[in-house]
């Protein structure tokens, strides 16, 4: 009996134990205790905040560990991925010394009433690393920030028009602008005619950058890229402001749609998880993707390789076309450049190795003197590796290229100085107006 007895006490104890460790593992807004009692609930909770010596991130990170490790998930399925993904996203990292807190910023949308301007502040809006987004159109603006302000994210919006010096309050204070604005392209318009629209638009933007946050991070949507950056780079020079490495020229939907199209080779289920970089410039045969230095490996067949290049290529004439002069590629270049602009922020928090093709001034940043020298060019797009200064080092892979892909740059190199020289003309000699 007494054996018997003792068992039972036994058991008893390990139950209450492990109750305990449970429950010291669960986050704290499922069990709040008065050391780490916190007023505000997860989707309110900044991430400089810390609780109990660890980071509201790392205590989260801690909780999706504990539910991998269960056999029954305290969750529907469902809800636990999207709990982890936003632990991915947020999860920026615990000094193993101590707690660094991430800053947070100040980000502007210029062209925030238009097809891409809208969905881009909406991520930006619930980016865990903006707390202030300011808003600039020539028209609508206020109406967009007033939307967005009713959703409950960390960052205060306003919206700016042109009058009553618009520009000047969007701007002062920003830590990251992105100029999407200009016209969108419609069926049968090239780039060369978007040129003519967009090239003065971009240029008076970057003026007000150069004026009124020199030192932001300036992220060149508006198309034609290859010539845009160009612009902004020379308006930079001449206010005395210019630092390249502050300067990019957002080629991501590139990489999103090398990826997505490259899914069935790679194996990837989740194909933003593979690694494909792409190189060159940002319009048709200009865009260069780097199949051979895939991550995992994608093994393109002969027969199917020229097919998949074409849309990576052409890919925004795909969805002119698709959307029958109703709109371009808005959507998902809205993503691509909230994806580079959260990339260029995790690196200025510190966060290591990331790095991201993008067009680049190369002159003056790590690496661009090589790559100058192997294709003649002052302006070229390339894996670069981001930190807290912007543009850190450019990655030289053009050595590793395959002869597909040599191919494919010789073609590259005939259009991509034409756009460069057409930008920077522009920039020192303006039509009259």
């Amino acid at each position: 009996m007494a054996m018997f007895m003792a068992m039972v006490m036994a058991m008893f104890v390990a139950m209450v134990m492990s109750v305990v460790l449970l429950a010291r593992r669960l986050p704290w807004y499922i069990h709040p205790t008065p050391a780490e009692g916190h007023p505000n609930p997860p989707s309110a909770m900044r991430h400089n905040d810390l609780v109990g010596g660890k980071s509201m991130v790392s205590r989260d990170a801690d909780w999706v560990e504990m539910q991998r490790s269960l056999q029954a998930p305290l969750f529907p399925s469902a809800i636990a991925r999207a709990h982890e993904a936003a632990v991915t996203v947020g999860k920026y990292r615990d000094s193993p010394a101590s707690v660094q807190a991430v800053t947070m910023v100040k980000a502007a949308v210029l062209g925030a009433s238009g097809g891409i301007g809208q969905p881009l502040s909406l991520l930006l809006k619930v980016c865990p690393l903006v707390d202030e987004l300011s808003l600039y159109d020539v028209v609508n603006t206020p109406g967009v920030a007033a939307d967005l302000s009713h959703i409950s994210s960390c960052a205060k919006t306003s919206g700016h028009l042109p009058k009553d010096e618009g520009l000047k309050n969007a701007l002062t204070g920003c830590d990251i602008v992105l100029i999407p604005a200009g016209i969108p392209r419609k069926p049968g318009m090239t780039r060369d005619d978007l040129f003519k629209f967009n090239a003065s638009i971009v240029r008076d933007l970057t003026q007000g950058v150069a004026d009124h946050c020199p030192k932001a991070f300036l992220l060149i949507i508006s198309n034609p890229v290859n010539s845009t950056v160009p612009i902004a780079a020379e308006v930079l020079k001449k206010a005395g402001v210019f630092d390249p490495k502050r300067l990019f020229g957002v080629t991501t939907l590139d990489i999103l749609r090398a990826e997505t199209f490259a899914q069935k080779y790679t194996g990837e289920k989740d194909p933003s998880k593979a690694t494909i970089h792409v190189i060159g410039g940002h319009s048709g045969e200009t865009i260069v993707p780097v199949y051979s230095q895939a991550k995992p490996a994608a093994d393109i067949p002969d027969s199917e390789y020229a097919e998949i290049i074409h849309r990576v290529q052409f890919g925004g004439d795909e969805v002119v076309k698709a959307k029958d002069g109703a709109g371009s590629a808005t959507l998902s270049m809205a993503y691509a450049g909230y994806r580079f602009a959260l990339s260029v922020l995790r690196a200025a928090n510190g966060e290591k190795g990331i790095v991201e093709p993008t067009f680049v001034h190369l002159n003056g940043v790590e690496g661009g003197e090589a790559i100058i020298k192997e294709t003649g060019f002052e302006y070229f797009s390339m894996p670069v590796e981001l930190g807290p200064s912007g543009a850190e080092k450019i990655i030289n892979i053009l050595p590793q290229v395959n002869e597909r892909e040599q191919a494919l740059l010789k073609i590259c190199k005939e259009g991509l100085q034409g756009n460069i020289t057409k930008g920077i003309e522009f920039a020192q000699n303006p039509p009259q107006k």
